[in-house]
């Protein structure tokens, strides 16, 4: 009998982790390989697989590279798994979902009191938004090294919540915030303050010897700013290096409109007011009050960011710390759903479960919307680059030798859903989206990609001229355009022309 109940358990959450992974890629617009920040992620875990890949746009790639473990990682589960990245990044991003959904399911069955209050939390977190001006959302639409550090830091917490015994408890804490380290460092930071601070208020009878950690943990952090990974990330952000970041307003919150502000605050108030709430009714659980202390602890980290951003400091820059507001956000998803569908009474009758059906139709009329109306011509799940004039044309530029340079719009990555480098493997005269990004870590990169994308300029008024100067310039021997030129056509698919112009 226990066994029969056991694999009823297990087959009931195995299906609604199939439930939330439908619902989230759905509310995302469908999966799709190579997307977005891609751009970066891809070819730096190619480099690592095939070191002779990007012999030009190997020195943009490496200002990122050289600060993560996330292209070392990913490249060492490729050869593992041998399996190709297209394959490889579906099933990282299944694995980012199956973890988030554990991460939501666990801290839910710690602090609800109902299993559909678990299930109406679960469909919450499947509705994607933006945390307002941080750059991030809660879910992509594609795997991202980012995305699984965060779930692996939720499932920390969850941890943290809900092991009884210390041993076992932080032991997790801490192998899940490894792995987290392992994909994205700075996701990682977030979790370590907010969790480390929640020991300290937890553990009373370890405050000595945390305090002590911490102070011996000043000359490794010393070390690390002089000759360590952060060398050299304490320089100045000049008025000229900033402005080539113009676009990426979400680095300086000190430029956010009064609207962002008000959400992401806001975001700590909710929590505040919820907790105080769950305090009155009795309803708080070990160790709860020392987890939200250690989130709140984020908004003193973001502050003093501030501060130093106002001196210019680099680094204040390129940890980017408006994404502390996204465990904010996490953690107010947690407490709205349990104060709507649960409150200070408790569950009343049937009110969780039809809270819990209320939010999976709501998340599915979602989905389904933002796949058949907003963008219709999406399936669920791309896995692979798509059959188009842009897939057909980059098969054909994988074939070329890899020192071929190319030339493209600027915005090709958002026009066609992936870069050049991510769909050809071949180096790019310029990305512009996420070279920009990049610059953030690297002056002498943020000013090569503006003055590059300045040299093309209008690219739909791109002519012969124009595009043999720039392929003297820059050693660059194809160009991709929609465009009719006098020059020697090499190959072609729909609207899509592949012209030769280095010698």
């Amino acid at each position: 009998m226990n066994t029969a109940r056991g694999a009823t358990w297990i087959a009931a959450r195995a299906a609604w982790l199939v439930v939330f992974g439908v619902l989230a890629t759905a509310n995302s617009a469908g999966y799709r390989y190579g997307a977005s920040d891609l751009a970066f992620y891809a070819p730096a875990i190619m480099r690592q697989l095939d070191p002779a890949l990007f012999p030009r746009d190997a020195t943009l790639l490496n200002v990122q590279a050289d600060l993560t473990l996330a292209d070392e990682t990913i490249a060492a589960i490729a050869r593992l798994t041998r399996l190709d990245l297209p394959q490889l990044f579906f099933a990282l991003y299944a694995v980012t979902l199956g973890l988030l959904a554990i991460a939501a399911l666990t801290i839910g069955a710690a602090l609800y009191r109902d299993s559909w209050s678990c299930i109406a939390l679960l469909a919450a977190v499947s509705l994607r938004h933006a945390v307002p001006r941080t750059g991030t959302n809660t879910l992509e639409g594609y795997f991202h090294p980012r995305q699984l550090a965060f779930a692996c830091g939720a499932l920390a917490m969850a941890a943290f919540l809900t092991r009884p015994s210390p041993g076992r408890r932080y032991a997790a804490v801490i192998a899940l915030l490894g792995a987290a380290a392992a994909l994205h460092p700075t996701t990682t930071l977030w979790f370590v303050v907010a969790l480390a601070v929640a020991v300290f208020v937890a553990e009373p009878r370890w405050r000595i010897a945390l305090t002590f950690a911490g102070a011996a943990a000043v000359p490794l952090a010393w070390w690390m700013a002089a000759d360590g990974p952060l060398a050299g990330r304490f320089q100045v952000m000049d008025a000229e290096w900033t402005a080539a970041l113009v676009e990426k307003g979400y680095l300086f919150p000190l430029r956010w409109p009064a609207g962002a502000w008000i959400v992401n605050v806001g975001l700590a108030v909710a929590v505040a007011a919820i907790w105080r709430v769950r305090r009155a009714s009795g309803r708080l659980v070990p160790r709860e009050t020392a987890l939200v202390l250690g989130c709140a602890s984020l908004l003193t980290v973001f502050a003093a960011a501030l501060v130093l951003q106002t001196r210019g400091l680099a680094l204040a820059v390129q940890l980017q710390p408006a994404r502390t507001f996204w465990l904010l956000d996490w953690l107010a998803i947690v407490y709205v759903v349990w104060l709507l569908v649960e409150g200070s009474g408790g569950p009343r009758r049937r009110r969780p479960a039809i809270a819990a059906g209320v939010l999976l139709a709501l998340a599915a009329a979602r989905g389904v919307y933002i796949m058949n109306v907003e963008f219709p011509d999406r399936p669920l799940a791309q896995i692979d680059l798509r059959n188009d004039d842009w897939g057909r044309v980059m098969g054909w530029a994988s074939e070329q030798d890899r020192a071929t340079a190319w030339l493209a719009d600027p915005s090709h990555a958002a026009q066609h859903g992936t870069s050049v480098r991510v769909a050809a493997r071949r180096d790019v005269f310029v990305e512009a989206f996420k070279d920009a990004a990049l610059g953030m870590y690297d002056r002498r990169m943020a000013f090569r990609t503006r003055d590059r994308v300045a040299a093309v300029g209008d690219f739909t008024a791109l002519d012969e001229a124009r595009a043999r100067e720039l392929a003297a310039q820059h050693d660059l021997d194809f160009l991709v355009t929609e465009s009719e030129l006098r020059l020697p056509l090499m190959f072609e698919a729909g609207r899509l022309r592949v012209y030769r112009i280095g010698n």
